[in-house]
């Protein structure tokens, strides 16, 4: 199964995810808090030794945070995926010992404590530096092979000596470190004088080594969405990993500006983790891991609340003590009030995020039959139909097809299918009229049962309408094989008269006149027949005369390539020239009735040109696919005027001859530049191509 597009699972499976992803949220939560109570105690105690020293650190949040939230995002879309837990755990080394450490450097306290928090920072340093390094390996299935499990220990055994000498320094928190002396500090200076060059330069070893392996999957992966996200992953690690090896040796001029660099750099790694997340993984979560994560979203906003009420008053905005408690107190009362509220208003995000505003089944509803009263005539209704499924949804395709005498036709689509539709069935009475059919979400095999029910109920409010605008494509399916009957049918007679009749017409008359020549001058037989030479004569005129009226005749000689270009040179003049683009050339076969509307609408627009447009140059264009004729007829001429009428005969009788065998055709001005015409008529190869698409085929009803 593709790593990019794994199904959510079902049954226990999804309440082991749903446990998970809770967890997951309870993690970040107290992470959130901690940060929060770190802020709000560096802020309380502004100007007191070693405030400065620890608001320094507070740069770990800046991606320790962030790295915490793309955990929890995997594990909401990558259920299951370890990878989830490996960011958590990355935030949490970066943000809790720094955060454990700020009353170190304020409260000075024993040594115990401080050696404790010193063995916190060092294991925490340990866990987050292995686990950077391991991070490509960890891509694209967010779970980490046998072989490779036993690299990442290895690297946490190699990566142990750096964190246990880093937390020997003489000097921490200000004050003399407990472990400057005695058997840490002897074994931190031995492993240090041992091992710190080779340290050095493995940092780069072992970024090469994940960065290679990232870079190899890339590779095999082939082209295509998955090796676009890759590269993505791929190019802002090295970024990252940039910025961390130049800001190391540079002098301390440079402090500030690469510890900027260092924080951007880290939060572009995390967005595109998250961003391929989001891209790759289920949207399928139930009502219970939305509530969590719309509970981490209110942990959030008032953990930002509390840091923001105690900035303010730390910077004197009420007159005195007593006046704080009591702001404290009305703004805890507040909060309490609002909280109810602000869980509301935090589970509604959720939903709309995920699942827009199929969270509120009534409210689409709602909204239909809001568009569908505005609508301009029935005709509409399938189109508000299909742009209310894609819109409100978010789903990638929508499309709408009526039962007919003559099969399925497509009344409206937004967007193209995929290869696993899902269809509706619209019931009027009983009886089947249409269907709706629908793409799932990238990633997706099936809908959840709430779409189900939404599009369910879709299909039913919109069932009248396209019951009525059945009669009306009965109609016109009807008006399209007559049409195509007709011109087929006139087709086969002008090839049979044209084949049969006047070559045999033809020879009778040589025979006649052949047997005249052998009879004698004073023969009175000679007079009788060239009198039926002339009669024969005449027959051939009347046939070639109904020959050119059962159709264009240059389409039985010459078949629509030589008829076109015979047309366009006979319009080809020094001003305007005329060109003609055949793609393919030759043309395909193609029906009777295709063939006569893209002549003679072909001939009309070159009519118009020469006689309205005052162009310099035309160009008829005919573009044959699997589906339709394109035909196009483009000048630079005038245009039309603002207050040209453009429903004249011609360009009614243009429009006329595209619709009545399923196509259209449409005319725009000010093509060029202000100036110009273009006439593009769409014709379907056949009435089946016209009634329905491959993709969209339907069974017919039963």
């Amino acid at each position: 199964m593709n790593a990019w597009s794994e199904n959510a699972p079902s049954g226990s499976r999804r309440t082991d995810d749903e446990r998970r992803l809770a967890a997951a949220a309870l993690c970040a939560a107290v992470t959130l808090a901690l940060s929060g109570l770190w802020v709000c105690y560096l802020l309380v105690n502004l100007g007191s030794p070693g405030v400065s020293e620890s608001a320094q650190t507070l740069r770990v949040l800046v991606y320790g945070l962030p790295a915490v939230a793309a955990g929890v995002l995997i594990h909401a879309h990558w259920p299951g995926r370890p990878v989830g837990w490996v960011l958590i755990v990355y935030g949490m080394a970066a943000v809790l010992p720094y955060a454990v450490a700020a009353p170190m450097w304020l409260e000075h306290p024993s040594a115990p404590v401080r050696a404790a928090a010193l063995g916190l920072e060092a294991a925490a340093n340990w866990v987050k530096i292995t686990l950077w390094y391991s991070l490509p390996l960890w891509f694209p299935d967010g779970r980490l092979t046998r072989r490779w499990r036993w690299y990442v220990a290895g690297v946490a055994v190699w990566v142990a000596p750096q964190a246990f000498s880093y937390a020997a320094a003489p000097e921490r928190f200000g004050a003399p470190n407990p472990l400057a002396s005695g058997w840490w500090a002897e074994t931190a200076a031995l492993l240090d004088g041992h091992l710190a060059g080779a340290q050095n330069i493995s940092d780069f070893v072992l970024t090469a080594v994940g960065s290679a392996v990232l870079l190899r999957r890339i590779q095999r992966a082939g082209p295509g969405r998955t090796r676009r996200l890759l590269s993505l992953l791929l190019g802002t690690y090295l970024l990252w990993a940039a910025a961390q090896s130049v800001a190391y040796y540079l002098d301390e001029r440079w402090q500030w500006p690469m510890l900027w660099v260092r924080v951007a750099a880290s939060l572009v790694w995390l967005a595109s983790v998250s961003y391929v997340v989001v891209r790759t993984g289920t949207w399928r979560i139930d009502r219970s891991a939305r509530r969590i994560l719309a509970g981490l979203l209110v942990v959030a906003l008032l953990t930002a609340a509390d840091v923001g009420l105690v900035a303010a008053l730390v910077g004197g905005i009420t007159p005195g003590r007593y006046a704080d408690t009591l702001l404290l107190v009305a703004l805890a009362f507040l909060m309490g009030a609002g909280l109810r509220r602000l869980v509301a208003w935090a589970v509604g995000v959720i939903d709309r995020l995920y699942y827009g505003d199929r969270a509120h089944p009534y409210q689409v509803l709602h909204t239909l039959a809001e568009r569908i009263s505005h609508a301009g005539s029935a005709q509409d209704i399938p189109a508000t139909l299909c742009g209310t499924v894609v819109e409100t949804l978010r789903l990638p395709a929508a499309v709408l097809a009526v039962h007919t005498r003559s099969g399925p036709r497509t009344l409206a689509a937004a967007g193209r299918l995929g290869e696993h539709p899902h269809h509706f069935d619209m019931l009027h009475h009983g009886t089947v009229v249409g269907r709706l059919s629908v793409s799932p979400r990238e990633g997706q095999r099936s809908l959840d049962e709430q779409d189900t029910l939404i599009l369910s109920s879709l299909a039913s409010q919109a069932a009248p309408a396209v019951a009525s605008l059945r009669l009306q494509e009965d109609l016109r399916s009807s008006r399209e094989q007559i049409v195509t009957a007709r011109e087929e049918e006139r087709r086969r007679l002008r090839r049979d008269i044209h084949d049969g009749l006047g070559p045999a017409l033809a020879g009778l008359r040589l025979r006649v006149e052949n047997a005249t020549a052998r009879l004698p001058a004073e023969d009175t037989l000679r007079e009788a027949l060239r009198d039926v030479s002339d009669d024969l004569g005449m027959a051939i005129k009347e046939v070639r005369r109904i020959t050119d009226r059962l159709g264009p005749a240059p389409l039985g000689e010459l078949g629509l390539d030589g008829a076109l270009r015979q047309l366009v040179s006979s319009f080809d003049s020094a001003r305007p020239t005329v060109g003609a683009v055949l793609e393919p050339s030759p043309l395909p076969p193609l029906p009777a009735a295709v063939e006569v509307a893209a002549y003679r609408i072909a001939a009309e627009a070159l009519n118009n040109v020469m006689r309205h447009a005052r162009a310099t140059c035309a160009e008829v264009g005919v573009r044959v696919d699997g589906d339709a004729l394109i035909l196009t007829v483009e000048d630079d001429g005038d245009g039309f005027g603002q207050e040209a009428d453009h429903h004249g005969v011609g360009l009614r009788s243009m429009a006329e001859r595209a619709a009545e065998i399923g196509g259209r055709c449409t005319v725009d001005t000010r093509v060029r530049g202000g100036r110009g015409t273009r006439v593009r008529a769409v014709l379907p190869r056949s009435v089946a191509a016209s009634a329905e698409s491959p993709a969209t085929q339907l069974p017919a009803p039963g």
